[in-house]
């Protein structure tokens, strides 16, 4: 059969002249033959399969770099990523969703906060524990709780625990900064500024490690004085006890859910947007930060029975070591509860 010319191709193909020469610089679709006199390209009909792909793929929103990763997979290989890719499209699109209508809310007074009596003021109480676990070396979390921050990070790579410590350290100054935006005319929005610059902070602090293994995660907790915000980046953990049942706050930022590779962490690479969300506490909320040393050990029905039964880090810990604790294990667990006048 006849070479198909580049604008017969982009017909069939439903790619444009224009995207066909890119995706060639880019050794993403190649021509066939490229005459060495016009350099006019020519395509055959068997590259068409690949060309539906790409096109499909970037209508799909995928990078140009996973596409190219996509491609030279088998099919089952393919599927699997293309299923993970839209997985991670559709939890940072959930994230999005969350914080537009937190917007929405604030920006016109319709927020529909859980009820509570007006005169009524909040406190947090928490406990913190950070284990090595049974199997590895080193310890390499790191977990901070003071007056108004709570924070856990998992470092990874040879300098995980000072990558884990640079980003809690970052962080540390909205516990006392007197700066940070508490509750009031559009405090809801300035704290959570606050706590996304210093996540950026954190990321520049990661960043000034040697070598480009190292990373950590960060999930944190900002106590406004009645509410809380959320910051976070990877596979440690959030989660709320409410009126007994269990709820996961955060979103893994993992490749697929069945692997381990993050596709979020603080790395010293590009900068990474955090995950961001305003919570308003109830009296008797229950929370929990925890790195994945607890959540790959321990199953979510068992967290839910301890932090039901008024345990606290400890009893947490213990159950991740009683099944193996293959990792670190850090807990933190915040009670918010009525003060006393």
């Amino acid at each position: 059969m006849e070479p198909l010319t580049i604008g017969a191709f982009a017909r069939l193909s439903r790619l444009s002249p224009k995207a066909l020469r890119l995706y060639d610089e880019l050794a993403l679709l190649r021509p066939h033959r490229v005459d060495p006199e016009t350099g006019y390209r020519y395509y055959t009909v068997g590259q068409l399969g690949r060309a539906r792909l790409v096109a499909w793929l970037r209508r799909l929103g995928m990078p140009l770099a996973g596409i190219r990763a996509v491609c030279d997979l088998e099919p089952d290989e393919a599927a699997r990523e293309i299923g993970a890719y839209w997985a991670r499209v559709e939890a940072e699109t959930a994230v999005r969703r969350d914080l537009a209508a937190f917007l929405v809310d604030q920006l016109t007074g319709t927020t529909d906060a859980p009820e509570r009596e007006p005169t009524m003021t909040l406190e947090l109480r928490h406990a913190a524990l950070t284990d090595r676990g049974l199997v590895r070396p080193s310890n390499q979390d790191t977990l901070y709780a003071g007056r108004r921050l709570l924070a856990v990070a998992d470092g990874f790579g040879p300098a995980g625990l000072a990558a884990s410590g640079a980003a809690v350290g970052a962080l540390r100054y909205l516990d006392e900064a007197p700066s940070v935006p508490v509750d009031g005319e559009l405090g809801e929005l300035g704290v959570l500024g606050a706590l996304e610059d210093a996540v950026r902070s954190a990321g520049a602090a990661v960043a000034e490690l040697a070598g480009g293994t190292n990373g950590t995660t960060l999930t944190a907790l900002l106590w406004t004085g009645s509410r809380l915000a959320l910051a976070h980046i990877g596979d440690s953990r959030a989660y709320l006890l409410r009126g007994g049942e269990l709820y996961r706050i955060t979103q893994d930022h993992r490749v697929s859910p069945r692997d381990l590779l993050l596709s979020k962490a603080l790395t010293g690479g590009a900068e990474v947007v955090p995950d961001l969300r305003l919570h308003e506490p109830l009296p008797g909320d229950r929370y929990l930060l925890c790195s994945d040393g607890l959540t790959e050990a321990v199953p979510d029905a068992r967290i839910r029975e301890l932090l039901a039964s008024a345990s606290g880090p400890e009893e947490l810990v213990a159950a991740a070591r009683g099944a193996g604790a293959p990792d670190n294990v850090t807990c933190v667990v915040a009670d918010v509860s009525v003060l006393a006048a």
